[in-house]
């Protein structure tokens, strides 16, 4: 396959990428193996192999090699950052019921919530055990100062979902939990392995977030007005899953009080009707919050190309900056 008849971002980048991928994904297949448990590579193997885009551990061999990094704890990294998303996927699937993830039934379906909680457990040890073998405590730092933001961020998405006192600000902060502290660990890593300046490595965590941020956005504008079938969700899955994200922040934040009252029977006391949806998605046209909303995610898409400024010209420099248009192009 030619790089260059590739069009997405992030498949050119898998292709540049590829041979340290190879062995990032040999890395995954050993490391969940347990000679006692074998329960453990079974729900694991689940949920690595049934592909996605393998973005996180793909900036962090994008942001060492930016630097020339010619050493292979970058592919410990590479492979923890993938522990601590599929441990978080196993949990997240079990506190949100779910029963369908990238179009297969979850684990916690397959097997049970127990297997799912516990074989999570046994991938973020792992991770920390590849993490230690890189000698850098400055990466341990941040690797698991990241796990605790994402658990953090979990919990408070728990206690926000339902609240109509949610606003923007801890809406963001949910977002920085949920899904940037990875993204913004997995470059910041990259850069801090292969020996890059203080004014770099900022640069990678601030291009990490933005890019994390934008990616949510898109993904939480999708469930209103996305394609079914490409995004694998229905149209309108959040509000019936009584999640408060920003479409409905913004409608409730500007709700006369029967809208606000509507909001109230709706998200906060989850009693929903036939119809619903069809008037949530009229009271979000008024306000035009889905417009706002796309906005947004463009807006977080700019500061992450911006923040690639002070990084060496390279490719990869190129390729990243694609990549955060592209993670809002599924809005246009």
């Amino acid at each position: 396959m030619n790089v260059s008849t590739i069009s997405k971002p992030h498949e050119r980048l898998a292709e540049m990428l590829a041979g340290e991928m190879a062995a990032v994904n040999t890395l995954i297949r050993t490391r969940m193996a347990s000679e006692h448990a074998p329960r453990i590579p079974e729900v694991t193997a689940h949920l690595v192999e049934a592909g996605g885009k393998r973005l996180r551990p793909m900036l962090t061999l994008a942001a060492a090699q930016l630097f020339g990094y010619s050493g292979d704890h970058h592919v410990k990294l590479a492979a923890t950052v993938e522990f601590i998303h599929t441990a978080t996927l196993l949990h997240d699937d079990v506190v949100d019921e779910s029963g369908q993830r990238r179009g297969r039934p979850t684990a916690n379906l397959l097997w049970d919530n127990k297997s799912s909680v516990l074989v999570g457990d046994y991938l973020f040890s792992r991770s920390f055990q590849l993490m230690v073998e890189t000698g850098s405590l400055r990466v341990l730092d941040i690797l698991a100062n990241a796990s605790a933001t994402i658990a953090e961020g979990e919990v408070l998405q728990m206690t926000a979902a339902t609240d109509l006192g949610t606003d923007e600000g801890v809406y963001l902060q949910v977002v920085r939990g949920k899904t940037a502290a990875l993204f913004s660990a997995a470059t910041e890593v990259g850069g801090v392995i292969a020996g890059a300046t203080e004014a770099q490595v900022k640069a990678l965590y601030d291009y990490g977030d933005a890019l994390g941020i934008a990616f949510q956005i898109a993904d939480d504008l999708l469930d209103y007005q996305g394609d079914s079938v490409a995004t694998g969700k229905n149209i309108g899955d959040d509000f019936r899953e009584r999640k408060l994200t920003l479409p409905v922040i913004k409608a409730v934040a500007q709700a006369t009080a029967e809208e606000h009252a509507f909001w109230e029977r709706t998200i906060g006391r989850g009693r929903q009707e036939e119809g619903d949806l069809d008037h949530a998605l009229s009271l979000m046209a008024k306000y035009s919050t889905l417009d706002a909303t796309r906005a947004d995610a463009f807006g977080w898409a700019a500061k992450a190309k911006a923040a690639l400024a002070p990084l060496p010209d390279h490719e990869i420099r190129t390729l990243l900056g694609d990549l955060a248009d592209y993670v809002v192009s599924r809005l246009n």
